[in-house]
């Protein structure tokens, strides 16, 4: 009895002593944290004029680290891919659905419905395999009817987007059924310009109308294209024309349009009215393998195309804002602050979002999906779009960045030096400086996180 009052006695000595030590530590890595977020953050010239939000979160613990203006809303930029990323881990699979088709009078039938699901990797260069395309030429004596834009109830062009960067290869349009990304690839060379895909409209900067293979006395030319159509001008220049990414204006007859050009002796005609009934599936890609690519270079195509798809999963029809509302109020019902989230890529201005918000979708993409599938997704230092930051952190931070004119953010997870597992999010809005500079301040913010706890 004696003896085990003594031990227990020297157990709650030993702890208490313990939490003496433990507690000073844990203050001074928040009064560093702090301190560090002050200085290199909220007060450097670079930023003492914006709006920033800071949040670091501790899953094991369920407690805020730091939390600077962690419940306001900013603009995210890409870290709306974030979200997007969730839907599509958790309604897409573990394969692409590239297409559902319907062979009509049995299996010996020659005629065969089929149904675009939104597939953003269609004869994409990115994906060499293309189940869809070995389907549709297995058999030449195959009529196809493509049945129309049923599933489709968007607009090209998200809420919000800037009119004036149609033209510019990070803006390509959204589409029931997508065909080379929905861009149009220039490749320049000393004979003179190679297109894919082929029999497009080209003409000089005066629009006056030529056809392809386009050949220059110089090498020296730029590319645009008018916003009414499909014609592509090219006028002289004082570079060397290399290569240029230029979206086109899509529909469903343009889609047609391009398979064809790509499958000789493909017969494939559009018909608006056709209703498939229990169709048959052809899986594409692995679902990570379009994500990881979405989240490494921030495809906004990708991540559009995702949502799209997700929504078409889910409701039986694509259209953002309706998959949106529904999301929001499932599997997104808890976060901290109720978003305004408006596309998949975070393309527009209108989307809000909290630093609590992103903190807390990172959590459940944890939990639900496990760290071994984030690593495998999101970009670790110095690679993808965080190449030339956080290099003494790689393999310790996957994270998102996020750019648009006047907007830094990144959302991410980071592993301290002591292995601990934190998660973070720094979004600035409505700054002034360049956007690399803002980048470096916050980067030494989070390496200071990265090495105090």
């Amino acid at each position: 009895m004696l003896r085990s009052l003594i031990r227990n006695i020297s157990y709650s000595f030993v702890a208490g002593i313990c939490l003496v030590f433990l507690l000073p530590s844990c203050s001074m890595q928040k009064r560093t944290v702090a301190r560090s977020a002050k200085e290199d953050v909220l007060n450097t010239p670079a930023l003492s004029s914006a709006h920033v939000g800071i949040t670091i979160f501790d899953p094991a613990s369920g407690k805020y680290l730091f939390d600077h203006q962690g419940e306001k809303y900013f603009v995210p930029a890409s870290n709306t891919k974030i979200p997007t990323c969730y839907s599509a881990m958790k309604f897409l699979g573990d394969s692409l659905v590239g297409l559902k088709y319907v062979s009509l009078g049995g299996a010996a039938s020659k005629d065969i419905w089929i149904q675009a699901t939104g597939d953003p990797t269609l004869l994409h260069p990115d994906f060499p395999k293309q189940p869809v395309i070995d389907f549709l030429r297995k058999d030449t004596s195959i009529n196809f009817v493509l049945a129309g834009n049923s599933p489709w109830r968007d607009e090209a062009y998200g809420s919000g987007w800037s009119w004036n960067d149609y033209a510019d290869d990070y803006m390509a349009e959204r589409s029931v059924m997508p065909v080379y990304g929905n861009v149009i690839r220039f490749y320049g060379s000393e004979a003179g310009m190679n297109i894919i895909p082929r029999n497009i409209e080209l003409g000089n900067a005066h629009g006056n109308e030529s056809t392809a293979p386009f050949v220059y006395s110089s090498r020296k030319y730029s590319l645009s294209r008018t916003r009414e159509k499909n014609l592509f001008l090219w006028e002289s220049s004082t570079n060397d024309f290399k290569y240029q990414e230029i979206p086109f204006i899509t529909s469903q007859q343009q889609s047609v349009a391009l398979l064809k050009d790509s499958l000789r002796g493909l017969r494939l005609t559009s018909q608006s009215n056709i209703t498939l009934t229990r169709p048959k599936l052809i899986h594409t890609q692995p679902t990570d393998s379009l994500l990881s690519l979405m989240m490494h270079r921030s495809d906004n195509f990708f991540a559009e195309q995702s949502l799209l798809m997700v929504s078409n999963e889910e409701l039986g029809y694509m259209n953002d804002a309706s998959i949106i509302d529904t999301l929001l109020k499932s599997v997104f019902r808890d976060l901290p602050q109720q978003p305004r989230w408006v596309d998949g890529s975070g393309l527009s201005r209108y989307n809000l979002f909290s630093p609590r918000d992103l903190v807390f979708i990172l959590d459940k993409i944890r939990k639900e999906f496990g760290m071994e599938r984030v690593k495998a997704i999101f970009p670790t230092g110095d690679k993808g779009t965080l190449r030339n930051y956080y290099k003494a952190e790689q393999g310790s931070i996957y994270a998102k960045t996020g750019t648009l004119a006047g907007v830094v953010a990144i959302s991410g997870y980071l592993y301290t030096r002591q292995n601990r597992l934190l998660l973070f999010s720094v979004l600035v809005n409505n700054h002034r400086s360049s956007a690399t500079e803002i980048r470096r301040a916050v980067e030494k913010f989070i390496e200071v996180v990265w090495k105090k706890y």
